[in-house]
């Protein structure tokens, strides 16, 4: 059950900080990216063993939304968003000092419970804090700012491992700061969900969805997975692919490799803010097949503006997408239902990722990067035309 409505200052207070929370966890998620390629080279990670690195932040985001998704909806939501920062802490200050894939395996680890905290229980809370004009903005956040978070992070950190000093140690720093900030700013928000008994059991697994919602969810899931897989390949080999196929061991220019695929993420969203849940699926998977093409075909020629360029539009598409089935499945969602949606929004989303990420660190050895490209994407072929040919609108119930 919701609280009193807090006054109309405060409920924005807690809207921005909420917001500015998602973006920051997710951000410092991606700082630690930049430094993938000089991990490998300086201290001999492997690149099988970054697969696994990227794969343990899929499964503990997987592992946090899976146990603790509905939790918030018992606790409130700011417990659980100062956990997400916590732990997104704890991340940055085990990989202060990485030497073996060792601390970076756990660091990421414990970035991905942070993540999968702030998923459910921080999208939440803004979607309780919106505004209620536009009806699209909470939706778009929620689907777009996680993916906006983490390129933003991986260039920030690309920069300054490149160009300040202690390159190795001083983002770690900056984003300890920077989620101590979102921290001070959720202590002054006001609280959206009253404690009730039942906390316990809401972390017994469950994929919590209204039936409105399990109708669109073959859908949501198709766009999901067909995304979220080549998500997996640029966290795993984006800066080896750089490294090895455009030749650089530019820190930023591999962060930019990374990130390049999400960076237009929320521009997809915003852009198609006003289309129907079912036609921004459409169009968004469209344009990112469309785009994923072009990503193979300039891996296979070693073209690093075409890969780019490819990249930013795959985002954007992506962008829409995803935030269609986000909005397609909160649709008829009531507040204390929110939170469990969410979580099973994104272990659905991390699943996606971490699976064919594990999959492909083991065939490192066997297949090449193009070649572990080609089958990512003929998921991605697969899943666009399933959300193309049957993708259906939700039925409003309100």
């Amino acid at each position: 059950m919701t609280t009193t409505t807090p006054t109309i200052k405060r409920q924005r207070l807690g809207f921005l900080a909420a917001s500015l929370s998602l973006g920051t966890v997710f951000a410092a998620a991606g700082s630690p990216v930049s430094l993938y390629e000089t991990y490998r080279l300086e201290d001999g990670i492997g690149t099988g063993q970054l697969a696994v690195v990227a794969a343990s932040y899929f499964i503990a985001v997987a592992v946090a939304l899976l146990f603790f998704g509905r939790v918030s909806d018992y606790l409130g939501r700011k417990p659980v968003a100062f956990a997400a920062l916590g732990f997104a802490v704890v991340g940055c200050l085990l990989m202060l000092n990485v030497q073996s894939a060792t601390p970076l395996i756990i660091g990421r680890a414990m970035q991905g419970l942070g993540g999968g905290l702030a998923s459910s229980a921080v999208a939440a809370y803004i979607v309780d804090a919106a505004p209620t004009k536009p009806a699209w903005l909470a939706s778009t956040i929620t689907g777009t700012v996680p993916m906006f978070g983490l390129p933003v992070g991986a260039l920030l950190s690309g920069a300054l491992v490149e160009y300040g000093p202690a390159p190795r140690q001083l983002v770690y720093l900056v984003f300890i700061i920077l989620l101590a900030l979102c921290a001070s700013l959720i202590a002054l928000s006001p609280e959206t969900v009253d404690r009730s008994p039942g906390a316990s059991k809401s972390i017994r697994p469950k994929l919590a969805l209204p039936p409105e919602s399990r109708r669109v969810l073959p859908y949501a899931a198709a766009v999901i997975l067909g995304t979220w897989v080549m998500g997996a390949f640029y966290q795993s080999f984006g800066p080896t692919v750089a490294g090895e196929q455009f030749g650089t061991t530019n820190a930023l220019l591999a962060a930019a490799v990374f990130a390049s695929i999400m960076l237009f993420n929320p521009l997809g969203g915003l852009l198609t803010g006003r289309l129907s849940p079912a036609k921004k699926q459409r169009l968004g998977m469209a344009l990112f097949l469309f785009a994923i093409t072009g990503v193979v075909a300039s891996l296979a020629m070693n073209a690093t503006i075409p890969f780019l360029i490819a990249s930013l539009i795959a985002g954007a598409g992506w962008g829409a997408a995803f935030s269609g089935s986000v909005q397609s499945l909160l649709t008829n969602a009531r507040p204390q239902e929110r939170s469990g949606i969410l979580a099973t929004i994104y272990l659905i989303s991390y699943s996606s990722a971490a699976i064919p990420g594990l999959i492909a660190g083991a065939l490192t050895h066997v297949l090449s990067l193009l070649h572990i490209a080609l089958v990512m994407s003929a998921v991605t072929l697969l899943c666009s035309l399933f959300v193309l040919t049957f993708a259906k609108e939700p039925h409003s119930t309100h």
